[in-house]
């Protein structure tokens, strides 16, 4: 059994050796240290690895010499900007007026600009917030006062308590419940770890999970404005192509009264989407809902719990039931990719569907060479589209659509219209290759997988459809015909 522990570390030699120790007197192993005094001087974060009574009793030790922190909420360091006039001794009263309200300082920045005002920045640590108030109403009697939001300043200023103050600001953005609140604090921890061996500044890490947050929360509610577009592929067929700003593509398939949806989006966008979705469907409420996944991340299976069918590979079923039964799916089994994906799922409120609303009709033979194998066949009024499945060098199970009659072509992420993503989408799209190291588990496979996929594509004008960017349209001479 493993178990992280989030621990706060006593401001002494030999703290580490202490909880160590304890550590080794019950038999418990330690597989993962991190701490960084530079970022947060006093969180250290443990993975420790025994049975669930070794480590029952690890934490009523580690409680008893102070490492386990009791009170996560009640305080918090307030960034406070005091516009002084750039004259001697003009900060003087307002040190007199936080010794007087007994506020320790944990932050101090300011530098003269030519004006006749200097912004002097402070940190202060913030036990009570009534009493925070009190000093923040006398401030605005000795200068004019600005409260600094910790999650949208450039620089780290306190470094005692960062993670938990780091933590608050995404749950505040976000809207997370309160049980959120560890797996963020060990899922920024460990990718920063991994980034961190890999050369990234660790500040730049955490910059990126914020404006990756930020962009998705600025993207809700009327601020969801997808770009939705068009396609007519005969009389009795159409495509519409909802992009949304952050996440995978949605298309709706309709042809002959049937419909089919392509991925979902995140779950983030719930309520907007299926706004959206009775706006396009006349009738939505009350028809059946299928939908075809091309792979198994986050960014396209957040509305699958709504559909009533979801058509998928059967290595993407499974990654789907390992998922709901709360084990590591197939993303996450990857190291490198597991703590961005937990952060993303928690930011997005993603919750995996009910197994048996998962249709898994496809599986390959295992005897294929080809780097796409064709694994069967979907219908859908006069669409006829070959299935096929790629070897996972994006993610195990991702499969492909390709109707030869009408030209048209879902490839999921093995293959996406990189330039003709919206100003939004391109910004977005650029965190996860940080966060992740790579959004493929195998960057040159998916790459060969991508060319082949444009191999088996035959002569005349195809449309194709990734699951992010704009619908490609594609002209493909063969012999000079």
């Amino acid at each position: 059994m493993k178990k992280t522990y989030i621990t706060t570390m006593p401001n002494h030699i030999g703290a580490f050796l202490k909880a160590s120790e304890c550590f080794a007197s019950l038999g418990i192993n330690i597989t993962r240290v991190s701490y960084n005094k530079a970022i947060d001087s006093h969180t250290l974060f443990i993975d420790a690895e025994g049975d669930e009574e070794q480590l029952a009793k690890a934490d009523i030790e580690l409680a008893n010499i102070g490492y386990l922190p009791t009170d996560k909420n009640e305080n918090s360091i307030v960034l406070i900007e005091f516009m002084l006039r750039d004259v001697p001794g003009s900060v003087t009263e307002v040190l007199k007026l936080i010794n007087r309200y007994e506020l320790n300082i944990s932050y101090i920045s300011s530098q003269e600009n030519g004006s006749t005002h200097q912004a002097f920045k402070m940190g202060l640590f913030v036990e009570n917030e009534d009493k925070m108030k009190a000093f923040l109403k006398e401030a605005q009697e000795i200068c004019p006062v600005r409260v600094v939001d910790y999650n949208h300043t450039e620089r780290v200023f306190d470094n005692s308590i960062f993670y938990q103050t780091f933590v608050s600001g995404l749950m505040q953005l976000s809207g997370l419940p309160e049980e959120s609140r560890d797996s963020l604090l060990v899922n920024s921890n460990l990718v920063m770890q991994i980034l961190d061996e890999n050369g990234l500044s660790p500040y730049k890490t955490f910059e990126s999970i914020s404006r990756f947050a930020e962009l998705l929360s600025l993207s809700r509610g009327k601020q969801f404005l997808p770009r939705i577009t068009e396609q007519k592929l005969s009389a009795n067929t159409k495509i519409t192509l909802i992009e949304p700003p952050c996440g995978s593509n949605t298309a709706i398939i309709e042809s002959c009264g049937e419909t089919l949806f392509v991925d979902s989006g995140y779950a983030l966008y719930h309520d907007e989407m299926l706004e959206l979705f009775r706006t396009i469907l006349p009738g939505f409420d009350g028809m059946q809902k299928r939908i075809f996944i091309t792979h198994a991340d986050v960014d396209h299976c957040g509305l699958l719990p709504f559909f009533d069918e979801i058509l998928a590979s059967r290595k993407t079923a499974e990654c789907l039931e390992l998922e709901y039964k709360g084990e590591n799916g197939f993303r996450e089994q990857n190291p490198l990719h597991r703590p961005y994906v937990n952060i993303c799922k928690a930011l997005t409120f993603y919750n995996p569907p009910v197994p048996e609303k998962i249709l898994p009709l496809w599986d390959t033979k295992g005897e294929n060479k080809d780097l796409l194998e064709q694994v069967g066949s979907l219908d859908l009024g006069e669409l006829h589209f070959e299935v096929y499945e790629g070897k996972g060098g994006h993610l195990p199970g991702e499969t492909v659509l390709i109707d030869y009659y009408h030209h048209v072509a879902f490839t999921g992420d093995i293959y996406v219209n990189i330039h003709g993503m919206t100003r939004e989408q391109a910004e977005y799209n650029r965190y996860a290759p940080v966060l992740m190291t790579s959004v493929d588990t195998d960057p040159a496979l998916c790459t060969a997988e991508r060319q082949s996929i444009m191999q088996r594509l035959g002569a005349g004008e195809w449309k194709i459809y990734g699951s992010h960017g704009a619908m490609k349209e594609y002209n493909l001479v063969v012999d000079g015909k």
